[in-house]
């Protein structure tokens, strides 16, 4: 059985995802909102809020802003001021290992750790992207050509990993063995860090805004079609010379939004018309989780047990879907 509890918002919601049992939504009011019975509101940013990330503890939510500002928000509704870049809009954030944050704006990224130190890496061109590595401390970044790797407590140059055009995101396998990168042009990038080789994944017929990688790590779910393409790294090469799957193919709106259900082989596909589906990738199975309505679905997001999904839309459609 399905049910939906709504959440009245307005307009854009950037982040929906879980604190332990409580949903939080960050929106681009500036506000972020609470569900775990009644609401709660927490005012961050008078000017917007641009992003938000949970951190790896899944405590409190890192949010970055149009006045320089980033925040840390707690389910208690508890918003502390973590640093500030006076005059840049911060439009980038990642959580990493003890409790560092990255952040970027423009051609600079910072990480910010624990103790309150914070290094900077300058780019030639804008930052498109961040997330840390999965082992050590290891910030890697999109760019114009390619992507780069840094270490953050150590010296030396910064691992480069080239391939001509826009990256506009990036996102790490679990195992550290895989890096692939969201395009402007109508494409995925992808690199074995073993040897640097190049995994090239094409065919969109729009651009890639959204990536996850299922629970055991098998498939990369990526939107940009009017199905769901999850992409298979069983191989020694990836993705090269295998079909990949498409799930809740239809004909009359785009993907907008993938999540994989935290345990099982399953996904939560959202549409360009708000309509969520979750998809099993055995056989194709369908269930309708949300009926068009109010924008193309933003955000979504699986809680510990995979029995609830938060979700957010462009236009103020948001709240939590509990499978029973």
């Amino acid at each position: 059985m399905v049910t939906v509890a709504p959440l009245e918002v307005e307009g854009f919601v950037v982040t929906a995802t879980f604190l332990g049992d409580t949903a939080a939504f960050a929106l681009g009011d500036g506000t972020v909102r609470f569900l775990n019975g009644p609401e709660s509101i927490t005012p961050v940013y008078q000017d917007g809020l641009l992003c938000a990330a949970r951190t790896l503890d899944g405590k409190a939510l890192v949010t970055g802003g149009m006045d320089g500002k980033v925040y840390r928000v707690t389910a208690d509704g508890n918003a502390e001021f973590v640093t500030e870049r006076a005059r840049k809009w911060i439009d980038l954030i990642a959580c990493g290992p003890q409790d560092a944050i990255a952040f970027a704006s423009g051609r600079t990224a910072w990480v910010r750790q624990k103790n309150g130190e914070e290094k900077e890496f300058l780019h030639q061109r804008a930052v498109g992207g961040l997330t840390f590595a999965p082992k050590g401390m290891r910030l890697v970044t999109a760019r114009y050509n390619g992507v780069t790797l840094w270490w953050v407590n150590a010296g030396g140059d910064p691992q480069e990993l080239h391939w001509d055009g826009a990256h506009s995101g990036v996102i790490c396998s679990d195992d550290g063995k895989y890096i692939v990168s969201t395009m402007q042009e109508n494409a995925l990038h992808g690199w074995r860090l073993k040897d640097n080789q190049d995994m090239r994944m094409t065919g969109y017929p729009s651009k890639v805004k959204s990536v996850s990688w299922s629970a055991k790590g098998k498939y990369l779910a990526t939107s940009g079609a009017q199905a769901a393409i999850l992409w298979p790294f069983t191989g020694k090469t990836g993705p090269m010379g295998q079909q990949p799957l498409q799930l809740g193919a239809r004909g009359d709106s785009m993907v907008s939004q993938v999540c994989c259900h935290p345990k099982e082989e399953m996904l939560a596909i959202g549409y360009q018309d708000g309509m969520i589906m979750a998809v099993r990738f055995e056989d194709n199975a369908e269930v309708l989780l949300r009926r068009p309505g109010e924008g193309a679905v933003s955000t979504m997001c699986w809680d510990k047990s995979g029995t609830r999904l938060a979700f957010g839309t462009e236009k103020g459609g948001a709240g939590i879907i509990s499978l029973t």
